[in-house]
Protein backbone atom coordinates (compact mmCIF):
# COMPACT_ATOMS: atom_id res chain seq x y z
CA UNK A 1 0.00 0.00 0.00
CA UNK A 2 2.76 2.42 0.13
CA UNK A 3 3.98 2.64 -3.49
CA UNK A 4 7.89 2.93 -3.01
CA UNK A 5 8.20 0.07 -0.71
CA UNK A 6 6.24 -2.36 -2.36
CA UNK A 7 7.87 -1.71 -5.21
CA UNK A 8 11.00 -2.02 -3.60
CA UNK A 9 9.88 -4.98 -2.51
CA UNK A 10 8.68 -7.08 -5.56
CA UNK A 11 11.99 -5.96 -7.34
CA UNK A 12 14.15 -7.58 -4.62
CA UNK A 13 11.98 -10.68 -3.74
CA UNK A 14 13.65 -14.32 -4.87
CA UNK A 15 11.74 -17.58 -4.84
CA UNK A 16 14.70 -19.47 -3.62
CA UNK A 17 14.71 -16.82 -0.36
CA UNK A 18 11.34 -17.34 -0.11
CA UNK A 19 11.49 -21.44 0.05
CA UNK A 20 13.85 -20.82 2.59
CA UNK A 21 11.70 -18.55 4.61
CA UNK A 22 9.23 -21.91 4.35
CA UNK A 23 11.74 -24.25 5.16
CA UNK A 24 12.51 -22.09 8.26
CA UNK A 25 8.94 -22.73 10.03
CA UNK A 26 8.72 -26.39 8.69
CA UNK A 27 12.17 -27.31 10.58
CA UNK A 28 11.37 -25.05 13.90
CA UNK A 29 9.24 -28.13 15.22
CA UNK A 30 10.70 -30.30 12.77
CA UNK A 31 7.00 -30.77 11.06
CA UNK A 32 5.99 -29.00 8.14
CA UNK A 33 3.27 -26.26 8.51
CA UNK A 34 0.23 -26.97 6.03
CA UNK A 35 -1.39 -23.71 5.53
CA UNK A 36 -0.41 -20.98 2.97
CA UNK A 37 1.81 -18.25 4.16
CA UNK A 38 2.13 -15.57 2.09
CA UNK A 39 5.64 -14.24 0.20
CA UNK A 40 5.69 -11.06 1.93
CA UNK A 41 3.71 -8.40 4.29
CA UNK A 42 1.78 -5.75 4.42
CA UNK A 43 3.34 -2.39 4.86
CA UNK A 44 0.44 -0.34 6.21
CA UNK A 45 0.60 3.52 5.99
CA UNK A 46 0.25 5.34 9.33
CA UNK A 47 -3.29 7.02 8.71
CA UNK A 48 -5.16 3.13 7.35
CA UNK A 49 -3.04 2.34 11.36
CA UNK A 50 -5.14 5.46 12.94
CA UNK A 51 -7.98 4.50 11.05
CA UNK A 52 -7.81 0.82 12.67
CA UNK A 53 -7.36 1.27 16.02
CA UNK A 54 -10.35 3.94 15.59
CA UNK A 55 -12.39 0.95 13.41
CA UNK A 56 -11.71 -1.49 16.80
CA UNK A 57 -12.36 0.96 19.21
CA UNK A 58 -15.71 1.57 18.01
CA UNK A 59 -16.86 -1.59 17.52
CA UNK A 60 -15.04 -2.65 20.82
CA UNK A 61 -17.40 0.48 22.64
CA UNK A 62 -20.57 -0.95 21.02
CA UNK A 63 -19.90 -4.97 21.71
CA UNK A 64 -18.52 -4.34 25.34
CA UNK A 65 -21.81 -2.08 26.02
CA UNK A 66 -23.73 -3.02 29.31
CA UNK A 67 -27.17 -2.53 27.03
CA UNK A 68 -25.57 -5.00 24.39
CA UNK A 69 -24.03 -7.84 26.83
CA UNK A 70 -27.78 -7.97 28.11
CA UNK A 71 -28.95 -9.20 24.59
CA UNK A 72 -26.20 -10.89 24.60
CA UNK A 73 -27.52 -13.64 26.82
CA UNK A 74 -29.63 -15.01 23.82
CA UNK A 75 -26.40 -15.82 21.65
CA UNK A 76 -25.48 -18.78 23.68
CA UNK A 77 -27.32 -21.81 22.06
CA UNK A 78 -29.27 -23.88 24.42
CA UNK A 79 -27.48 -25.97 26.03
CA UNK A 80 -23.98 -24.39 25.64
CA UNK A 81 -23.70 -22.39 28.39
CA UNK A 82 -20.58 -23.07 30.48
CA UNK A 83 -20.90 -22.19 34.25
CA UNK A 84 -18.56 -20.03 35.50
CA UNK A 85 -18.16 -17.18 33.18
CA UNK A 86 -15.44 -14.57 33.74
CA UNK A 87 -16.62 -10.93 34.09
CA UNK A 88 -15.41 -10.34 30.32
CA UNK A 89 -13.23 -12.16 27.71
CA UNK A 90 -9.57 -12.28 27.74
CA UNK A 91 -9.26 -12.36 24.23
CA UNK A 92 -11.00 -10.62 21.17
CA UNK A 93 -10.09 -10.67 17.42
CA UNK A 94 -12.00 -8.38 15.00
CA UNK A 95 -11.53 -8.81 11.38
CA UNK A 96 -11.91 -5.93 9.12
CA UNK A 97 -11.44 -5.54 5.41
CA UNK A 98 -9.58 -3.18 3.46
CA UNK A 99 -11.84 -1.02 1.15
CA UNK A 100 -12.17 2.62 -0.03
CA UNK A 101 -14.21 5.27 0.35
CA UNK A 102 -16.53 6.88 -1.65
CA UNK A 103 -13.91 9.65 -2.15
CA UNK A 104 -11.01 6.58 -3.07
CA UNK A 105 -9.37 6.54 0.52
CA UNK A 106 -8.96 3.32 2.50
CA UNK A 107 -11.47 2.35 5.00
CA UNK A 108 -11.68 -0.36 7.45
CA UNK A 109 -14.70 -2.77 7.24
CA UNK A 110 -16.21 -5.15 9.66
CA UNK A 111 -16.38 -8.79 8.17
CA UNK A 112 -16.57 -10.43 11.61
CA UNK A 113 -15.59 -10.51 15.31
CA UNK A 114 -14.68 -12.96 18.38
CA UNK A 115 -14.40 -13.11 22.01
CA UNK A 116 -12.30 -16.00 21.32
CA UNK A 117 -8.44 -16.76 21.25
CA UNK A 118 -6.30 -16.45 18.13
CA UNK A 119 -3.08 -16.81 16.82
CA UNK A 120 -0.76 -14.78 19.38
CA UNK A 121 2.48 -16.32 19.03
CA UNK A 122 2.11 -17.09 15.85
CA UNK A 123 1.29 -13.94 14.76
CA UNK A 124 3.99 -12.75 16.42
CA UNK A 125 7.16 -15.59 15.03
CA UNK A 126 6.05 -15.09 11.28
CA UNK A 127 6.66 -10.79 11.24
CA UNK A 128 10.08 -11.44 12.92
CA UNK A 129 10.43 -14.05 10.19
CA UNK A 130 9.44 -11.63 7.33
CA UNK A 131 12.35 -9.11 8.86
CA UNK A 132 14.98 -12.23 8.83
CA UNK A 133 14.74 -13.14 5.31
CA UNK A 134 13.35 -10.13 3.16
CA UNK A 135 14.41 -6.61 3.53
CA UNK A 136 12.29 -5.17 5.72
CA UNK A 137 12.16 -0.92 5.98
CA UNK A 138 12.76 0.71 9.82
CA UNK A 139 9.92 2.58 11.10
CA UNK A 140 7.53 -0.30 10.75
CA UNK A 141 5.92 -2.92 13.55
CA UNK A 142 3.36 -5.61 13.49
CA UNK A 143 2.39 -4.43 17.23
CA UNK A 144 0.47 -1.43 18.11
CA UNK A 145 0.60 1.04 20.50
CA UNK A 146 4.54 0.31 21.85
CA UNK A 147 3.71 -3.29 22.45
CA UNK A 148 6.72 -5.41 21.98
CA UNK A 149 7.85 -9.25 21.48
CA UNK A 150 9.03 -9.30 25.78
CA UNK A 151 6.02 -7.67 26.69
CA UNK A 152 3.62 -9.31 24.50
CA UNK A 153 5.34 -12.92 25.99
CA UNK A 154 4.79 -11.32 29.42
CA UNK A 155 1.58 -10.44 29.16
CA UNK A 156 0.16 -13.75 27.68
CA UNK A 157 1.50 -15.85 30.40
CA UNK A 158 0.15 -13.61 32.97
CA UNK A 159 -3.12 -14.20 31.33
CA UNK A 160 -2.84 -18.13 30.23
CA UNK A 161 -1.42 -19.53 33.57
CA UNK A 162 -3.38 -16.78 35.95
CA UNK A 163 -1.42 -17.87 39.22
CA UNK A 164 -0.98 -21.25 38.63
CA UNK A 165 2.28 -23.10 37.72
CA UNK A 166 2.36 -24.35 33.48
CA UNK A 167 2.17 -28.01 34.37
CA UNK A 168 -1.27 -27.55 35.87
CA UNK A 169 -3.03 -25.12 33.01
CA UNK A 170 -3.68 -27.18 29.47
CA UNK A 171 -3.98 -25.43 26.02
CA UNK A 172 -7.01 -27.20 25.24
CA UNK A 173 -8.21 -28.36 21.43
CA UNK A 174 -9.79 -30.91 19.44
CA UNK A 175 -6.59 -33.27 18.78
CA UNK A 176 -4.13 -30.21 18.84
CA UNK A 177 -1.84 -31.92 17.01
CA UNK A 178 -3.70 -32.31 14.14
CA UNK A 179 -4.88 -28.97 13.67
CA UNK A 180 -3.40 -26.81 10.75
CA UNK A 181 -2.33 -24.30 13.38
CA UNK A 182 -0.80 -26.28 15.72
CA UNK A 183 2.16 -24.36 15.03
CA UNK A 184 0.60 -21.95 17.51
CA UNK A 185 0.04 -24.17 19.84
CA UNK A 186 3.69 -25.42 19.97
CA UNK A 187 5.01 -21.64 20.01
CA UNK A 188 2.40 -21.67 23.01
CA UNK A 189 3.88 -23.97 24.75
CA UNK A 190 7.52 -22.82 23.87
CA UNK A 191 6.66 -19.60 25.43
CA UNK A 192 4.21 -20.18 28.64
CA UNK A 193 5.29 -24.13 29.35
CA UNK A 194 1.42 -24.67 28.68
CA UNK A 195 1.04 -28.33 27.25
CA UNK A 196 -1.58 -28.82 24.31
CA UNK A 197 -4.20 -31.32 25.26
CA UNK A 198 -6.64 -32.70 23.29
CA UNK A 199 -10.66 -32.22 25.10
CA UNK A 200 -10.76 -36.10 24.62
CA UNK A 201 -7.52 -36.98 26.87
CA UNK A 202 -9.34 -34.82 30.12
CA UNK A 203 -9.72 -36.97 33.06
CA UNK A 204 -12.76 -36.11 34.91
CA UNK A 205 -13.49 -37.28 38.48
CA UNK A 206 -16.32 -35.50 40.07
CA UNK A 207 -15.57 -31.57 39.67
CA UNK A 208 -12.12 -32.25 39.37
CA UNK A 209 -10.11 -32.62 36.18
CA UNK A 210 -6.83 -34.28 35.54
CA UNK A 211 -4.97 -35.12 32.03
CA UNK A 212 -1.19 -37.31 31.77
CA UNK A 213 1.67 -35.27 31.65
CA UNK A 214 4.91 -37.60 30.80
CA UNK A 215 2.76 -40.51 32.55
CA UNK A 216 1.79 -38.61 35.28
CA UNK A 217 -1.91 -37.98 36.41
CA UNK A 218 -1.59 -34.08 37.05
CA UNK A 219 -4.94 -31.88 38.02
CA UNK A 220 -6.04 -29.05 35.65
CA UNK A 221 -6.45 -25.62 37.16
CA UNK A 222 -7.09 -23.48 34.57
CA UNK A 223 -7.86 -23.48 30.76
CA UNK A 224 -6.58 -22.05 27.97
CA UNK A 225 -9.49 -22.30 25.45
CA UNK A 226 -9.17 -22.93 22.06
CA UNK A 227 -11.95 -25.36 21.02
CA UNK A 228 -14.26 -24.10 18.80
CA UNK A 229 -17.91 -25.17 19.82
CA UNK A 230 -18.84 -25.21 16.29
CA UNK A 231 -16.15 -28.20 15.36
CA UNK A 232 -16.94 -30.18 18.60
CA UNK A 233 -20.47 -30.23 17.98
CA UNK A 234 -19.56 -32.13 14.35
CA UNK A 235 -17.35 -34.16 16.22
CA UNK A 236 -19.57 -37.22 16.99
CA UNK A 237 -16.34 -39.66 16.74
CA UNK A 238 -14.80 -38.11 20.18
CA UNK A 239 -15.04 -40.30 23.66
CA UNK A 240 -14.95 -37.48 26.06
CA UNK A 241 -14.98 -37.89 30.14
CA UNK A 242 -14.84 -34.09 30.01
CA UNK A 243 -17.75 -31.71 28.29
CA UNK A 244 -17.19 -27.85 28.37
CA UNK A 245 -20.42 -27.85 29.89
CA UNK A 246 -20.08 -29.73 32.80
CA UNK A 247 -19.49 -27.66 36.59
CA UNK A 248 -16.41 -28.50 36.92
CA UNK A 249 -13.56 -26.91 39.50
CA UNK A 250 -11.27 -25.12 36.91
CA UNK A 251 -10.75 -21.44 35.69
CA UNK A 252 -11.22 -20.55 31.57
CA UNK A 253 -8.32 -17.97 30.02
CA UNK A 254 -11.40 -17.20 27.57
CA UNK A 255 -14.65 -18.75 28.68
CA UNK A 256 -15.99 -20.41 26.20
CA UNK A 257 -19.54 -18.23 26.73
CA UNK A 258 -17.67 -14.89 25.08
CA UNK A 259 -17.37 -17.45 21.86
CA UNK A 260 -20.76 -16.72 21.50
CA UNK A 261 -21.37 -13.49 23.35
CA UNK A 262 -19.08 -11.76 20.64
CA UNK A 263 -19.20 -12.99 17.48
CA UNK A 264 -21.21 -12.73 14.05
CA UNK A 265 -24.63 -12.21 16.70
CA UNK A 266 -23.30 -8.80 17.54
CA UNK A 267 -23.03 -7.92 14.49
CA UNK A 268 -26.70 -6.69 13.70
CA UNK A 269 -26.57 -4.49 16.94
CA UNK A 270 -23.39 -2.44 15.81
CA UNK A 271 -24.09 0.79 13.69
CA UNK A 272 -20.62 2.47 12.72
CA UNK A 273 -19.08 4.09 9.28
CA UNK A 274 -16.99 1.07 9.88
CA UNK A 275 -19.71 -1.65 9.34
CA UNK A 276 -22.23 -2.54 6.71
CA UNK A 277 -25.36 -3.00 7.56
CA UNK A 278 -26.47 -6.46 8.92
CA UNK A 279 -29.49 -8.26 9.99
CA UNK A 280 -30.59 -10.99 11.40
CA UNK A 281 -32.45 -13.02 8.46
CA UNK A 282 -35.91 -13.55 10.64
CA UNK A 283 -36.04 -9.93 11.07
CA UNK A 284 -36.17 -9.14 7.04
CA UNK A 285 -38.53 -9.05 4.69
CA UNK A 286 -36.89 -10.15 1.63
CA UNK A 287 -39.15 -8.50 -0.95
CA UNK A 288 -37.62 -5.39 0.07
CA UNK A 289 -34.35 -5.65 -0.06
CA UNK A 290 -31.81 -6.24 -3.53
CA UNK A 291 -30.34 -9.83 -2.65
CA UNK A 292 -27.77 -9.49 -4.61
CA UNK A 293 -26.00 -6.97 -2.37
CA UNK A 294 -25.94 -9.25 0.53
CA UNK A 295 -23.93 -12.07 1.71
CA UNK A 296 -25.78 -14.75 3.71
CA UNK A 297 -23.86 -15.94 7.20
CA UNK A 298 -25.14 -18.92 9.46
CA UNK A 299 -24.33 -17.40 12.91
CA UNK A 300 -22.83 -21.16 13.91
CA UNK A 301 -20.35 -21.77 11.61
CA UNK A 302 -16.29 -21.30 11.31
CA UNK A 303 -13.86 -20.51 8.76
CA UNK A 304 -16.10 -19.29 6.05
CA UNK A 305 -18.29 -22.86 6.34
CA UNK A 306 -22.06 -22.28 4.75
CA UNK A 307 -21.29 -18.58 3.65
CA UNK A 308 -23.39 -17.53 0.54
CA UNK A 309 -21.91 -14.73 -1.63
CA UNK A 310 -24.65 -14.74 -4.29
CA UNK A 311 -27.93 -15.52 -2.92
CA UNK A 312 -31.16 -16.36 -3.90
CA UNK A 313 -34.78 -16.24 -3.05
CA UNK A 314 -34.75 -19.83 -3.30
CA UNK A 315 -31.99 -20.00 -0.50
CA UNK A 316 -34.09 -17.78 1.41
CA UNK A 317 -36.90 -19.99 1.24
CA UNK A 318 -35.27 -23.52 2.31
CA UNK A 319 -34.23 -22.29 5.57
CA UNK A 320 -37.34 -23.16 7.79
CA UNK A 321 -38.90 -20.22 9.26
CA UNK A 322 -37.65 -20.72 12.91
CA UNK A 323 -34.06 -21.21 11.45
CA UNK A 324 -34.04 -17.58 10.14
CA UNK A 325 -32.96 -16.40 13.62
CA UNK A 326 -29.71 -18.62 13.02
CA UNK A 327 -28.30 -16.37 9.90
CA UNK A 328 -27.45 -12.86 8.94
CA UNK A 329 -27.63 -11.06 5.87
CA UNK A 330 -25.12 -8.70 5.69
CA UNK A 331 -24.45 -6.30 3.06
CA UNK A 332 -21.47 -7.32 0.83
CA UNK A 333 -18.21 -5.01 2.13
CA UNK A 334 -16.09 -4.55 -1.08
CA UNK A 335 -12.35 -5.48 -0.59
CA UNK A 336 -10.58 -3.36 -2.54
CA UNK A 337 -7.17 -5.66 -4.14
CA UNK A 338 -4.38 -2.95 -2.69
CA UNK A 339 -1.08 -5.05 -2.25
CA UNK A 340 0.36 -5.43 -5.56
CA UNK A 341 2.25 -8.41 -6.84
CA UNK A 342 3.69 -9.87 -9.68
CA UNK A 343 0.61 -11.60 -10.63
CA UNK A 344 -1.84 -8.62 -9.77
CA UNK A 345 -2.93 -7.09 -6.52
CA UNK A 346 -4.21 -9.07 -3.92
CA UNK A 347 -7.43 -8.11 -1.02
CA UNK A 348 -6.09 -7.47 2.30
CA UNK A 349 -8.05 -8.38 5.57
CA UNK A 350 -6.56 -7.16 8.98
CA UNK A 351 -7.30 -8.90 11.95
CA UNK A 352 -6.94 -6.66 15.31
CA UNK A 353 -5.83 -8.89 18.28
CA UNK A 354 -6.66 -7.62 21.66
CA UNK A 355 -5.76 -9.29 25.38
CA UNK A 356 -8.15 -8.48 28.27
CA UNK A 357 -5.48 -8.60 31.36
CA UNK A 358 -8.06 -8.98 34.45
CA UNK A 359 -5.42 -6.36 36.20
CA UNK A 360 -7.06 -3.96 33.20
CA UNK A 361 -10.48 -2.17 32.94
CA UNK A 362 -10.43 -2.52 28.99
CA UNK A 363 -8.65 -5.15 26.63
CA UNK A 364 -5.60 -3.81 25.31
CA UNK A 365 -4.96 -3.90 21.59
CA UNK A 366 -1.51 -5.54 20.69
CA UNK A 367 -0.90 -6.93 17.63
CA UNK A 368 -2.55 -8.15 14.17
CA UNK A 369 -2.77 -11.05 11.69
CA UNK A 370 -3.43 -10.51 8.31
CA UNK A 371 -4.89 -12.42 5.34
CA UNK A 372 -4.39 -11.68 1.52
CA UNK A 373 -6.70 -13.26 -0.82
CA UNK A 374 -7.12 -13.02 -5.01
CA UNK A 375 -10.46 -14.82 -4.52
CA UNK A 376 -14.03 -14.78 -3.88
CA UNK A 377 -13.53 -14.86 0.06
CA UNK A 378 -10.28 -15.09 2.19
CA UNK A 379 -10.50 -18.09 3.05
CA UNK A 380 -8.12 -21.62 1.43
CA UNK A 381 -10.64 -22.80 -1.40
CA UNK A 382 -11.45 -19.53 -2.45
CA UNK A 383 -7.75 -19.25 -3.05
CA UNK A 384 -6.21 -22.91 -5.03
CA UNK A 385 -3.54 -22.07 -6.77
CA UNK A 386 -2.86 -18.93 -6.40
CA UNK A 387 0.43 -17.04 -5.06
CA UNK A 388 1.16 -14.05 -3.04
CA UNK A 389 -2.01 -15.02 -1.29
CA UNK A 390 -2.23 -16.47 2.74
CA UNK A 391 -1.42 -15.62 5.86
CA UNK A 392 0.33 -12.68 6.68
CA UNK A 393 1.37 -9.67 8.70
CA UNK A 394 0.93 -5.87 8.12
CA UNK A 395 3.86 -4.05 9.00
CA UNK A 396 2.23 -0.60 10.56
CA UNK A 397 4.33 2.58 9.87
CA UNK A 398 5.35 3.93 13.16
Amino acid sequence: MIKEIRDKYLREFKEETYSDFLAYFDNLYNRIVEFRIAESPVFIPKKLKDLLIEAGNDILTQSLAKDYLIKSEQAIPYGLKVPNEHNHPHFIAIDFAICKDDSGSYLPQLIELQGFASLFFWQDLLPRTYEKYFQIPDGFSHFFNGWNTEKLRALMRKVVLGNHKPENVVLLEIEPEKQKTWIDFWETKTHTGVEPVCISKVIKEGRKLFYELNGVKTPIYRIYNRVIFDELLQRKDLIKDFNLTDNVDVEWAGHPNWFFRISKYTMPFIKSRFASECYFLSDVDISKIDLTDFVLKPLFSFAGSGVLIEVTTSDIMNIPAEKRNEYLLQRKVNYVPCMETPDGAAKVEVRLLYIWDDAETKPQLVLNLTRLSKGAMIGVSHNKNKTWVGGSSSLMEI
